[in-house]
């Protein structure tokens, strides 16, 4: 009988199966529209934004570089979920959740640092981020995976961990500044401000000591089959190109922000629309890439993926950002609100009274879903008409 040559390993056949270099960088053909806007707005920006009373021009220009830098934050949340794949749960959602806050935090600086100072972004943006996620993201991922798979299952030690860190940090930075007596208004003096930031810096450290060692499995999907399927694919992925490529998506995003932040202080400041826009469009900028992920892996049966996209976003949002923006706040002098008013204190606690209800049973349906998407509707008639 012949002698019949073993055919290729599979480490060999996953190699064999990755596409050619073209192809690969024919993919990141987007990747040329933000350095090619960056170039264009360090040659012509003063020119460009000489014409701001036009509302065409001004809508423009908002849509251009808003479409650009959602984008690239599309582009950065790719590659960071490609990397996800590759480390596996919980490290890789945490790539994720820090490569969308860096962008965050450079976002409100930006804005913060261009004309009049405005002191209520930080605590707009913290707040829309919550209502965005936990109302309207939270709701469309629990109403479309039940409308495939009727019932759904995730790891309740992790929600509850999530939630635990959540609740407090938000209650100490978005309401109790209302409650202070050191200072006039809803806002912290140094000290308070020292006490918050360093809470919320020491409870979101204290977290990832558990999310990546003793507790992993607490914030892994429950069925173990699944996660092993989904493990396996991801070690054909090589980390290099896409981490090399995730930090080329993110550079373009630290001028553009700044350019972005132009048309948006034009609209506050000159056409007098409410303060609270500037931190709904940095919310939409943070929030829109990971929505994709997270209903994604609600629609494939993961949902303990979504829930570590979506509850880690909202506490990376309120454990990174704050600390880091009071440091920036006093560094550069700028003046920092962060107490909510009446309305949104309200809706801040139904909101996390609803998620911690959600999230106390292992199983999701329809119903919950649909509440959380009442709540963030909620929030958007209000912003408006509060």
């Amino acid at each position: 009988m012949p002698h019949i040559p073993p055919g290729p390993t599979t480490t060999e056949g996953a190699a064999d199966s990755r596409p050619p270099p073209w192809r690969t960088a024919a993919r990141e053909w987007f990747l040329a529209i933000p350095v090619l806007t960056s170039v264009i707005f360090m040659a012509f920006g003063d020119k460009l934004f000489s014409g701001l009373d036009n509302l065409a021009w001004l809508g423009l220009l908002f849509v251009w570089l808003f479409a650009t830098v959602l984008g690239s934050a599309l582009g950065v949340v790719r590659h960071a979920e490609a990397i996800s794949e590759r480390l596996g749960e919980p490290y890789g959602t945490l790539v994720l959740t820090l490569s969308i806050t860096v962008i965050e935090v450079m976002s409100i600086t930006a804005i913060m640092m261009h004309g009049d100072d405005n002191p209520t972004l930080v605590r707009d943006t913290l707040f829309s981020v919550v209502m965005i996620i936990l109302g309207g993201m939270v709701g469309l991922s629990l109403l479309l995976g039940a409308v495939r798979h009727r019932e759904q299952t995730f790891n309740l030690q992790g929600a509850n961990a999530y939630l635990g860190v959540i609740v407090p940090l938000a209650v100490f930075s978005l309401v109790l500044p209302n409650f202070t007596k050191a200072t006039s208004g809803p806002t912290l003096s140094g000290a308070q401000q020292a006490m918050v930031g360093l809470m919320a810096a020491g409870l979101f450290a204290t977290f990832l000591m558990i999310q990546t060692g003793r507790h992993r499995s607490y914030f892994a999907q429950p069925d173990s089959a699944d996660e092993e399927t989904h493990a396996g694919h991801g070690k054909d992925i090589r980390l290099l190109p896409h981490l090399l490529l995730l930090l080329a998506y993110m550079l373009p995003v630290v001028f553009l922000v700044e350019q972005l932040a132009r048309p948006i202080d034009y609209v506050i400041e000159t056409l007098g629309a409410p303060q609270a826009i500037g931190g709904v469009i940095m919310a939409i900028l943070v929030a829109t890439p990971e929505a994709i992920g997270g209903v994604r892996a609600a629609l494939q049966n993961r949902l303990q993926r979504s829930v570590n996209i979506f509850l880690g976003s909202v506490l990376a949002t309120i454990g990174l950002t704050v600390p880091v923006m009071l440091v920036v706040a006093h560094l550069a002098g700028l003046n920092l609100v962060l107490g909510l008013e009446p309305t949104d204190i309200t809706l801040l606690g139904l909101i996390l009274a609803v998620s911690m209800i959600t999230f106390s049973s292992r199983r999701t349906h329809l119903v919950q879903g649909a509440v959380h998407v009442l709540i963030f509707l909620a929030f958007l008639f209000l912003l408006f008409q509060g």
